[in-house]
């Protein structure tokens, strides 16, 4: 515990935050992170830039719309929006760029699962919040090492309130965590006191909790992917009013009328306790995933499933060769991605939202390619040669015959107490295909499919370069330095300031839209 600060359920948690994040930014905690979970923290980031610049390239709609509001707040002291050098008030380039970073839902996932501590509330989350800490150190003229940390910061504060409090258990949405790190992280860096930032988190908790509303119905809006966003621009104009002076509710989460105890009855203490780590690798961010594409990260351990099965057996892509595919997961991948009304998808909203949809498009490409399709590579050439693009959720590939056909095949059932034991560790799925013939083969339970935390077989390193080539040169006008941008990205701790200044300035291409 010399590595970490505890912050007990009896102590007033929200000043605790504030007075962690003041001293983390200003290096008075411990020895510091390793130069590993550096590393992880800039992968992560590059990986939710690449997403968010292919989706502006690309069109998507609410990214496309908050970029361009944005332009309507010009602020000589604030931050930019990705591809662009005009400086903008930073909760509005926030905005912008984490609704763009989301779009795909494809960047990194958490899923708040921590038995060490017994800490396993199981609330997933994702690495949408990174432009905080690059529209601060913009503001500041902070260099590439100070946003490295606050980012590592803010996935550190938000992944450790996912082990401790389910939001999902409450239909509440969970862009609540990273909202309240985003007001801690910024706030930090902006020279906030721990008083100002237990202000900010008071104020955002209790006028802006977003229900998962926005989740429900047969076709998603566009505020399924702008939910982190909108709730962080929040969480900043919370942050900036409690810097000018106003005055929060305080100790949020023990207030009695909060979100918090109003869900988990307690006589006075808060629901939780919450440990936050300083020093060494056991950071939160080490235990946060990858995706190997464009996917719901529930569809993980059934597409692992599909390619293993696939790699085994290479006759499983023959036109016709399979009659049905049985997959069985646990809760709440069923209910989320299993949802009756994702069968029959009509945007890619509600498609990157069905598992039958998923797994369907990805072995069509197998079918498709499989005369050149490389099987005997094992799984990892499997995930670059079928990897989801953006492309395999336009209107065409949502409607592809082939792809109607065979989630016509697919039956998804909730595995029970078997399947449901062993989530959060893992991502428990299991896969069984049945062939014409009638033989059947099974994958056996995935538990830990290549860009999970806890795998150690796929070469994670070899695969995410793939992915941001993919997305780097759909993002990038055609013949851009892809490779240097990357390199930019991951190379953001060694970065002066004025680097940061220009980090999100590269010309993005202006490339048909397809929604």
């Amino acid at each position: 515990m010399n590595t970490a600060v505890s912050l007990p359920r009896d102590s007033n948690q929200a000043h605790g935050i504030g007075q962690f994040a003041v001293d983390f930014i200003n290096n008075r905690l411990g020895t510091g992170p390793t130069n590993a979970v550096l590393a992880r923290t800039a992968l992560l980031h590059a990986d939710a830039v690449l997403c968010g610049a292919s989706a502006l390239a690309l069109r998507t709609n609410a990214p496309t719309i908050l970029r361009q509001e944005a332009l309507d707040y010009p602020d000589a002291r604030g931050a930019t929006p990705l591809g662009i050098s005009t400086r903008v008030k930073a909760e509005k380039a926030i905005v912008a760029n984490a609704s763009a970073m989301r779009e795909w839902d494809s960047n990194g996932t958490n899923f708040g699962y921590n038995p060490g501590l017994g800490h396993t509330a199981g609330e997933f989350g994702h690495n949408d919040f990174y432009s905080v800490a690059v529209a601060a150190c913009q503001q500041r003229d902070l260099d590439g090492e100070t946003a490295l940390k606050a980012m590592l910061l803010l996935d550190e504060i938000r992944g450790r309130l996912a082990e401790v409090f389910s939001l999902k258990s409450y239909r509440i949405d969970h862009v609540v965590h990273g909202a309240i790190a985003s007001a801690a992280t910024y706030g930090a860096l902006m020279g906030a006191t721990p008083e100002q930032i237990e202000s900010a988190i008071g104020m955002f908790v209790a006028h802006y909790i977003p229900w998962r509303a926005i989740r429900a119905g047969k076709q998603l809006s566009d505020s399924k992917g702008a939910s982190a966003a909108i709730s962080t621009e929040a969480a900043i104009l919370s942050m900036k009013r409690a810097l000018a002076g106003f005055v929060g509710p305080k100790d949020i989460f023990r207030n009695p009328e909060s979100m918090f105890r109003q869900f988990v009855k307690t006589t006075g203490d808060s629901p939780f306790d919450l440990v936050l780590n300083h020093s060494g690798d056991d950071f939160a961010v080490m235990g946060m995933h990858f995706k190997m594409g464009l996917y719901e990260h529930q569809s993980a351990g059934a597409l692992q499933g599909l390619l293993d099965l696939i790699s085994a057996h290479p006759e499983l892509t023959v036109p016709g060769a399979i009659s049905q595919i049985l997959i069985k997961a646990y809760e709440p991948a069923f209910g989320i991605i299993g949802d009756p009304a994702k069968r029959d998808p009509h945007t890619r909203q509600s498609a990157d939202h069905s598992m039958v949809y998923i797994v369907a498009t990805m072995l069509r490409k197998a079918i498709e390619t499989r005369d050149t399709l490389e099987t005997s590579g094992g799984t990892d050439a499997l995930w670059r040669a079928l990897m989801l693009s953006p492309y395999d959720y336009n209107h065409e590939a949502i409607m592809h015959p082939l792809t109607r056909k065979l989630m016509e095949t697919i039956h998804f059932e909730h595995g029970g107490p078997e399947f449901d034991a062993r989530y959060p560790d893992g991502i428990p799925t299991s896969v069984v295909i049945t062939t014409a013939s009638g033989q059947a083969f099974d994958s056996g339970m995935v538990m830990y499919p290549a860009g999970h935390a806890r795998n150690t077989t796929a070469d994670l390193a070899t695969i995410l370069r793939h992915k941001f080539k993919l997305l780097g040169s759909l993002a990038l006008p055609d013949g851009g330095d892809v490779e240097g941008l990357v390199e930019r990205l991951v190379s953001l701790g060694s970065l002066a300031s004025d680097a940061v200044q220009g980090l999100y300035a590269f010309d993005i291409a202006d490339r048909p839209g397809f929604e």
